[in-house]
C-alpha cells in the first residue's frame, strides 16, 4: 500500500490497518494446506491382531495409549537391524545350569581303562573299526605310522563317504601335513598324549583356518573361516589329524544338508539322524578314528543311536564353544561321537576347561575312573518308559538291564520330575531365529535351504517372529525352577537309565545334565541305544555305566557292511 494513501486516515482508522496487517500471517497460514498427521506403521486392528496371537486382550483406551509406543518402538527395531552384527554373535546374557547349592566336583580323578591291546594285522584297512585309544597306542609303539593310518581312512573317505552322504570337505592336504608332523614328533621323543596322531572327522560347524565350514546350508556353501575353533585347536594340540569336515543337517537340524540326506551305514535307504549326522555315520562305517559332534536337543544322543556308536554330551559349559556355529546359546553343547566309551572320555578330557573366550565356559575338573566299583551305586531306571516299550524293544531292554544287574548294578524304578517341558521348548526356537535373523528377513534366503517341510528351520524362523521377549523371559524363568527341582531330584542318584527316546533328553538339555549313549541291540535292522543320565559335571558316573555295558555285551564291536 503507498504510503500517501495513509494520511488521510483517522485514528480509529489506522489502528484498524495495523490489526488487519499483523494478522496477515495467520490468515497465510491458513490458506496453505496443512499435511496430514503420518499414517501409524501398526494399527490399532494390527494391535488387535497381534493380541490374539499371543492369547491377550486389552482395553480400548489401553490399546489406544500403546499405539505410539509400539510405533516407536518399530523404529527402534530397524535401528539395531542396521547394525552388522557378526553371525555367532552371543547376546550379553548368558547361562549357567548350576544352581543355587550346588558345588562344582573335586579333581581331577582320571583312571582310564587298562592299556588298550596292540592287535596284529596285516594291513592298515584292518584297523578301520578299531577304538582310537587303541589306534593311538599302536602308533605309540610304532606298530603304525600315523601318515600310513591317515591316508588308509583318507582312501575309505573316498569310497563309501559319497554313498553315506557323511563328508562335506575332505581335509586331505591338511591331513597328510598333520600326520607327517605327528610321526616326526615321536621320533622325536615327544608324545602328545593318547591320540597322539590319530585321524578324526568334524561336524561342518566348527571353524576350521582356510577351510571351508559351511554349516550343511546353501547360502554359507563358500563360508571361509580365519581361525581354528577352540575344540580344532585342541585337538591339534593333542595330536590328533584332521581328516574330513563332516555333514550336519542345515543349521544343525536332522540330516538333511545342501549335498542330500546323510544316511546310516546299517541301512543306506534310512537317514542317520542329526545334525551331527555324518559324525556318527563316518564313526560307525569306520571312516575315521573318531569324530565330534554338537547337540542342542538331541544331536549327539540321536544320530549315535542310530548309528550304532557311543556319544556323549557333556554338561553345558564344560567344553568351550568358540568357533563353533551358534544355534541356541543356552543350550549348544560340544561333545565325542566315537566307536567306545574309553575314547568318548579322552577327547573329552582334551576339550575340557575354558578358554576365555566363551563366557559360558565353566572351569570344572574333567573326573574319569574307570574302574570305580559298581556295587555301592546309585543308579535308577524310568519305569515308566520301561512299560510303554512295544514287544520288538521290550527283549532288548529287558536284557540290557539284565546285562548290568549281573555286572553288580542296583537298579531302582524312578519317576522323573514333574514338569510342563514341551511347554517351554520354543526357547530353543526363539534363540535359533535370533541366531539367523539376517538369513529370516534376507530376500529369498532361507528358501534356499533343503527342508522347507512345516518342521524345517525356515517355517520355524518366520514363526518364531512371534514370539514376546516377555514369553521367552518367563519361559527362561521357568526353566530355572525346573533346574533347581532336577538338581533336588539328582542329588539321590548317581546316574539312571532310560531308553533315547526318553523324556530325559529334553529335560538335561534344558538343565545341562551329561547323558550317554551306547548300542544295546537292533530293532528291525538299526541300532538300539541304552541311555545314562548324570549329575552336573558328573559325566564319569553315566560313562562307567556305560563302560560296564560295553565291557559284558559285544554290540560296540558289530560293524555295518558297507556298499562301495
Amino acid at each position: 500500500m503507498p504510503i500517501k494513501t495513509l494520511l488521510p486516515l483517522n485514528r480509529r482508522g489506522l489502528m484498524k490497518l495495523v490489526a488487519t496487517v499483523a494478522a496477515m500471517p495467520a490468515l497465510m497460514t491458513a490458506q496453505v494446506a496443512t499435511p496430514p498427521p503420518a499414517v501409524p506403521r501398526v494399527s490399532k486392528e494390527m494391535i488387535l491382531a497381534a493380541l490374539g496371537v499371543m492369547g491377550l486382550t486389552f482395553k480400548d483406551a489401553e490399546i489406544d495409549m500403546l499405539l505410539p509406543v509400539v510405533n516407536r518402538t518399530l523404529a527402534d527395531y530397524e535401528g539395531v537391524r542396521k547394525l552388522e552384527v557378526p553371525l555367532g554373535t552371543a547376546p550379553a546374557i548368558s547361562f549357567s545350569p548350576l544352581v543355587p547349592g550346588f558345588k562344582i566336583p573335586k579333581g581331577p580323578v582320571y583312571r582310564a581303562p587298562k592299556a588298550p591291546l596292540l592287535v596284529k594285522f596285516k594291513n592298515a584297512e584292518e584297523l578301520a573299526f578299531l577304538p582310537a585309544v587303541q589306534l593311538g597306542a599302536l602308533i605309540r609303539s610304532k606298530k603304525i605310522t600315523s601318515t600310513v593310518l591317515t591316508k588308509m581312512y583318507l582312501e575309505r573317505l573316498k569310497m563309501y563317504g559319497p554313498k553315506l552322504n557323511c563328508v562335506i570337505t575332505l581335509t586331505e592336504d591338511l591331513a597328510l601335513e598333520q600326520a607327517k608332523a605327528a610321526d616326526a614328533s615321536l621320533r622325536r621323543g615327544k608324545v602328545l598324549g593318547p591320540l597322539h596322531g590319530v585321524p578324526y572327522g568334524a561336524k561342518d560347524l566348527f571353524d576350521t583356518k582356510g577351510i571351508l565350514t559351511t554349516w550343511g546350508a546353501q547360502p554359507y556353501q563358500k563360508r571361509v573361516p580365519d581361525a581354528d575353533a577352540t575344540v580344532i585347536e585342541r585337538l591339534r594340540g593333542a595330536g590328533a589329524v584332521l581328516v574330513a569336515k563332516l555333514s550336519m543337517g542345515a543349521l544343525a537340524q536332522g540330516g538333511l544338508w545342501f549335498g542330500g540326506m546323510t544316511k546310516t551305514p546299517w541301512n543306506y535307504d534310512i537317514t542317520s539322524s542329526g545334525s551331527s549326522a555324518g559324525s556318527a555315520s563316518a564313526s560307525a562305517a569306520g571312516l575315521v578314528g573318531f569324530a565330534i559332534g554338537t547337540e542342542t536337543l538331541g544331536s549327539i544322543v540321536s544320530p549315535s543311536t542310530r548309528c550304532g556308536v557311543a556319544g556323549v554330551r557333556p554338561t553345558f559349559g564344560r567344553v568351550p564353544k568358540t568357533g563353533a556355529m551358534a544355534l541356541a546359546w543356552t543350550m549348544d553343547k560340544i561333545g565325542p561321537i566315537c566307536r567306545s566309551v574309553a575314547d568318548c572320555a579322552e577327547v573329552l578330557r582334551i576339550l575340557n576347561g575354558p578358554d576365555g573366550k566363551d563366557l559360558t565356559a565353566i572351569a570344572a575338573p574333567m573326573n574319569w575312573d574307570a574302574r570305580r566299583p559298581l556295587r555301592g551305586m546309585k543308579v535308577g531306571y524310568v519305569s515308566s518308559e520301561m512299560e510303554r516299550l512295544n514287544e520288538k524293544q521290550k527283549p532288548i531292554y529287558d536284557a540290557a538291564f539284565a546285562v548290568l544287574r549281573k555286572a553288580g548294578v542296583k537298579l531302582e524304578p524312578i519317576t522323573l520330575p514333574d514338569f510342563p517341558l514341551n511347554s517351554i521348548r520354543y526357547v530353543l526356537d526363539a534363540e535359533a531365529a535370533a541366531a539367523f535373523d539376517d538369513l529370516t528377513r534376507g530376500e529369498g534366503q532361507l528358501d534356499t535351504l533343503s527342508g522347507q517341510a512345516p518342521s524345517d528351520w525356515p517355517n520355524q524362523f518366520r514363526s518364531s517372529r512371534f514370539i514376546p521377549a516377555v514369553e521367552y523371559i518367563r519361559a527362561q524363568q521357568a526353566r530355572t525352577l525346573y533346574m533347581a527341582k532336577f538338581e533336588e531330584f539328582m542329588r539321590g542318584w548317581d546316574a539312571f537309565v532310560s531308553t533315547p527316546q526318553s523324556a530325559s533328553l529334553t529335560a538335561t538339555n534344558l538343565t545341562g545334565n551329561p547323558q550317554v549313549v551306547v548300542p544295546c541291540g537292533f530293532v528291525d535292522g538299526l541300532p538300539a541305544g541304552l541311555l545314562f543320565t548324570g549329575r552336573l559335571f558328573d559325566e564319569s558316573a553315566p560313562m562307567r555305566l556305560a563302560l560296564a555295558f560295553e565291557q559284558a555285551t559285544d554290540w560296540h564291536t558289530q560293524h555295518p557292511v558297507l556298499q562301495a
